[in-house]
């Protein structure tokens, strides 16, 4: 499982949109629209019934982290700090709501301030293994939905929309609560705001 999670988060995506006067209305928007097709995408795999409901368990997850990691980088845009945006902070931002005790070590507090600390590979890899171990809680959850078509399928769309906005919280609140870097403000600085 830790491998699978890797897998999924190696790859940081390139936002769609560009920084914005007012990041915060233009992130509560994106973020509804993408739990919204989290919602649609984990309740439409889940309405196949018993084994063969099984088979979709993985593709819905890698979709929904698929949405959530392009919310992510949407969301570091939105706030001007692209540059910013690394895998550790994509690990944090996915999973802090689901294994909190686990993320612990990625963020030090400094004052009023978190920062979230890069992981060497082997600590990264030691905490995609304990990740594992709950994302395979998860799956054993949405597992036993599929033996209960309907039912399990706005369930587990629930979970889906309240998933994804818990990412859009976690990432706003990272970006909130960190000082911007050194190299995004000298980004910021040579890219002209969008219409000037």
């Amino acid at each position: 499982m830790s491998g699978f999670i890797e897998r999924v988060i190696a790859d940081v995506p390139l936002p769609r949109v560009h920084a914005a006067a007012d990041p915060a209305e233009v992130a509560d928007q994106i973020a509804r629209e993408a739990a919204r097709n989290a919602a649609l995408v984990s309740a439409s795999l889940a309405l196949p019934p018993g084994p063969l409901g099984m088979l979709t368990v993985l593709p819905d997850l890698f979709i929904i982290w698929k949405i959530q990691r392009q919310l992510v980088a949407d969301i570091f845009a939105l706030h001007g700090r692209t540059v910013e945006l690394t895998r550790t902070h994509m690990l944090y931002c996915l999973f802090r709501h689901m294994a909190s005790q686990v993320l612990r070590d990625v963020v030090v507090r400094a004052g009023e301030r978190a920062i979230v600390r890069q992981l060497s590979s082997q600590a990264l890899r030691s905490m995609l293994g304990s990740l594992g171990l709950t994302v395979t809680r998860r799956i054993a959850g949405a597992s036993a939905s599929r033996w209960v078509p309907l039912a399990g399928a706005a369930a587990v769309g629930a979970y889906a929309y309240w998933d994804t906005l818990q990412v859009a919280r976690t990432a706003r609140d990272v970006l909130l609560t960190t000082p911007r870097s050194r190299a995004d403000e000298a980004s910021s600085e040579r890219t002209p705001a969008p219409g000037a």
